[in-house]
């Protein structure tokens, strides 16, 4: 059956994951967002295609490396069903930009539970988040990880404290000796993507709102589980599990009030939600609910498509 086919981590999977993401990005630029086909195009698709794809395998390396989920390819492949069921969240290569660098500080984060380099490894999650911060304002709200990691896996000296400080000086440092030569105001870009809105006309279509409940309905069962089974995992697991979560619910927060409505917004949340339902996938144990909730999943985005 269907389920059986992503058990196992196989590269087929990834060339599958890699075409629907293609599907996605072409929707999103040529059909949602109306554009002709052209060089310049072709060449943004392009960005958008590669960009989500690395991002699909920074997930895989963060999920693998520290088994949020067990050896199959479930994760990547409800990223990618994810991407395609609501495609505006390949539109903006600034957003796919800012949800790789945070990716990039997910994994540090995570990572500590080795308790080896844990300056370095709290220095990186802290400029990468700054990286992301400089292309998507609201991604300052994930800064409270490093506060929750820092409680979770460290022994909260003050120097644990401090190291974060010094690596978002170093990017806005950074950031603001390259705007100054340039002759381009950082400080009014980056205070000007801190407005808020809750104006969610935007998400009233059809495709939008099927997908949208989908995802989080399907999450939000998901999730429950997720939070049972927390005190089943080996304790020195358990923290991983609880930034996953707390980083989900930052995504949520994001996506609410998020200033400029496009449907992109909704892109920094696939990350956490494919790991936990990818572990509630693995937990499942009748074989035909399994197989009706994955197919569940695995079809809305083809119905949307034609809508």
């Amino acid at each position: 059956m269907i389920t059986r086919i992503f058990s196992k981590s196989k590269p087929i999977n990834l060339i599958i994951v890699f075409f629907i993401i293609a599907i996605a990005c072409t929707v999103s630029f040529f059909t949602i967002q109306n554009n002709t086909i052209n060089l310049n195009a072709i060449l943004n698709v392009s960005a958008l295609f590669v960009g989500s794809c690395f991002a699909i395998l920074v997930l895989n390396f963060v999920s693998g490396k520290n088994s949020l989920t067990q050896t199959n390819n479930f994760e990547i492949v409800l990223y990618g069903l994810f991407l395609l069921m609501i495609p505006q969240t390949t539109a903006s290569l600034k957003l796919i930009l800012a949800n790789i660098f945070l990716l990039f500080s997910l994994r540090r984060l995570i990572s500590l539970r080795s308790q080896k380099e844990v300056k370095k490894k709290l220095f990186d999650a802290a400029f990468w988040m700054s990286v992301a911060a400089l292309f998507y304002s609201w991604t300052v709200l994930f800064f409270i990880l490093l506060p929750v990691t820092i409680f979770l896996y460290t022994d909260s000296k003050p120097r644990n404290w401090l190291i974060p400080l010094t690596a978002i000086l170093a990017v806005l440092l950074i950031a603001y000796s390259v705007c100054f030569l340039m002759g381009y105001n950082l400080v009014y870009y980056v205070l000007d993507g801190f407005k808020i809105s809750f104006d969610f006309s935007v998400y009233n279509t059809p495709r939008f709102l099927i997908g949208l409940t989908v995802l989080l309905s399907f999450g939000l069962w998901a999730l429950l589980f997720y939070v049972k089974n927390i005190n089943l995992k080996k304790k020195s697991f358990r923290p991983a599990f609880y930034i996953i979560i707390c980083t989900l619910l930052l995504s949520f927060f994001i996506l609410v009030i998020a200033p400029q409505k496009s449907g992109s917004e909704v892109l920094f949340m696939f990350a956490p939600l494919a790991i936990i339902i990818s572990s509630y996938i693995e937990i499942i144990r009748e074989k035909w609910f399994k197989e009706v909730f994955f197919t569940i999943l695995f079809l809305t985005p083809i119905i949307v498509l034609f809508l």
